[in-house]
């Protein structure tokens, strides 16, 4: 039995030390380090050219996300699209826009809408003839979308997603050029942000709107 309970002895670690003095270390016996944004970019940047890789090569970040709320619920996972000040990929989304108005259907089309059209398309995207990135749609034609509503799902038309509205020419910018991103496994996101071989100063700009959207989620 003394033996028994010997085993069972949880091994307490010593607490961690600040800083290794030399440059072979126990990574457990240390604080993990953490930089700022600017010095965490160069030292990417120096990394690169030292492991040989591509220049061009994505920039990405995990973010955690404290999802607990008083009362213990947890705040839903969500999903967003968010235009950068500074693109960093040539790839355009194919958007599908929902009008039954000929004008707006025309402006639509301007604006690079991969498909335009109105109820006629319902019967297409249930059957998977018609696939897209993103569906946005005007007002006036949404009571005709609801056979949709499952098929689509967090991708149907929306306010809240700014998928749903009169400006046509501002969604479709916002949802062919924008990054989307998503909480997965109930409160991280992974996402990329950048390329590496940008501007510091456009990597930062780049991470701070992804963050400020994402703080918009906050609960109140």
């Amino acid at each position: 039995k003394q033996e028994e309970t010997k085993k069972k002895q949880v091994i307490r670690r010593r607490p961690l030390m600040s800083k290794p003095v030399d440059d072979v270390y126990l990574t457990w016996y240390y604080e993990r380090p953490s930089y700022e944004v600017e010095e965490a970019v160069g030292m990417l940047k120096k990394f690169q050219e030292l492991d040989f890789t591509h220049p061009k090569q994505f920039v990405y970040i995990n973010v955690f996300l404290d999802m607990a709320l008083q009362k213990k619920k947890k705040v839903d996972p969500f999903a967003s699209t968010v235009l950068l000040p500074y693109r960093f990929t040539d790839e355009m989304n194919k958007v599908l826009v929902f009008t039954e108005n000929e004008e707006e259907a025309e402006i639509a089309r301007e604006n690079g809408a991969a498909v335009v059209g109105g109820v006629e398309l319902i019967k297409w995207i249930l059957e998977d003839e018609i696939k897209v990135d993103f569906y946005v749609a005007v007002p006036a034609i949404m009571p005709k979308l609801i056979p949709l509503r499952n098929k689509l799902r967090r991708k149907y038309p929306s306010t809240k997603r700014n998928s749903l509205g009169h400006d046509i020419p501002k969604m479709l910018q916002l949802f062919r050029e924008g990054l989307e991103y998503m909480v997965e496994d109930e409160r991280v996101i992974k996402t990329r942000i950048a390329r590496l071989d940008m501007p510091t100063e456009q990597i930062v700009a780049n991470l701070k709107t992804v963050i400020h959207d994402i703080c918009t989620f906050k609960p109140s």
